[in-house]
């Protein structure tokens, strides 16, 4: 299964024409969140998304909520929405948890969760899953200038669950970065998109 990861588009509607202009060489994609900037912006970036026709794996980032990434994703048939949940595309299960985590020195306006709110959203995470996370596990694609900013509670569920990927954003200065906890791949998608073969195990 030949997947395209990508997060952080923050309304970038150009970086997303070429993330809908790669789409059809691939099986599916996944959208680590961020399609807005600070709750602004969030339908433009969608409109240009939706032209997908590959089913679609999208979470909320900190800059919309999952409520807002649902309304605005309403008329895309291809996309599947996760918060706490999961979806089986062709055999794989996909699980997804979106917002940032830990809580971020943004304010009021960022959709942030605690490392105890994570940890229940997580807790139905299955092995060998697809784990889509907008924010990276701590000490892993998290660094920025100098502070691993991840969260322990995705790293334990990476450690316990051990996805076959996990795929992550939020941390601007590690995108297209890639590291491993264990035998599951972290990958920092980043705006410009990056492909993924997913083989078995």
């Amino acid at each position: 299964m030949n997947i395209l990861l990508f997060s952080d588009l923050h309304v970038d509607t150009a970086a997303a024409q070429r993330i809908v202009e790669r789409a059809a060489t691939v099986d599916l994609l996944i959208g680590a969140g961020d399609f807005a900037s600070a709750r602004r912006g969030l339908q433009r970036c969608i409109d240009v998304l939706q032209a997908i026709e590959r089913p679609t794996i999208l979470v909320a980032g900190n800059n919309e909520t999952t409520d807002e990434l649902r309304e605005a994703c309403r008329h895309w048939p291809a996309a599947h929405i996760l918060q706490g949940t999961s979806v089986t595309l062709q055999g794989q299960t996909f699980y997804g948890v979106g917002g940032g985590i830990p809580v971020t020195p943004f304010g009021a306006w960022s959709y942030d969760f605690s490392e105890e709110q994570a940890a229940d959203l997580l807790a139905d995470c299955p092995e060998n899953c697809v784990l889509v996370v907008h924010s990276p596990p701590q000490g892993a694609v998290d660094l920025n200038e100098g502070r691993h900013l991840g969260s322990s509670s995705i790293r334990r569920t990476i450690e316990r669950a051990q996805p076959r990927l996990v795929v992550c954003g939020h941390i601007h200065a590690c995108a297209g970065q890639q590291t491993q906890i264990g035998a599951s791949p972290v990958i920092n998608a980043g705006p410009a998109g990056m492909e993924w073969e997913l083989t078995p195990r």
